[in-house]
């Protein structure tokens, strides 16, 4: 599913123009990018949480030159459904 059928499937379900679900989709990614990017994590109740988790330095390996390198600590955002999504998700994938 992409963003344009998320919004097709907006403006059958509601009614509202395809420009303003569009916009509405976007301000939304955009709340949430916002949001992670200043560290702040996303609690939507019933459908889960975009939160931003801290990876710990680790050593990699370039292993066509045979050599190791470090990469750094980083944050990467994450998303975890809640259990309610998950138990929906499950009983109709089944089906």
């Amino acid at each position: 599913m992409t963003k344009a059928d998320v919004v097709t499937e907006i403006v059958q379900e509601t009614g509202l123009d395809k420009n303003e679900a569009l916009k509405a989709i976007e301000a939304f990614m955009t709340s949430i990018k916002n949001s992670l990017a200043n560290g702040q994590n996303v609690y939507l109740r019933g459908f889960g949480s975009f939160i931003v988790k801290e990876r710990a330095e680790k050593t990699g390996r370039n292993i066509s030159k045979n050599t190791t390198i470090i990469i750094p600590a980083h944050n990467i955002p994450s998303f975890k459904p809640a259990k309610t999504f998950v138990e929906e998700v499950k009983t109709k994938v089944k089906s």
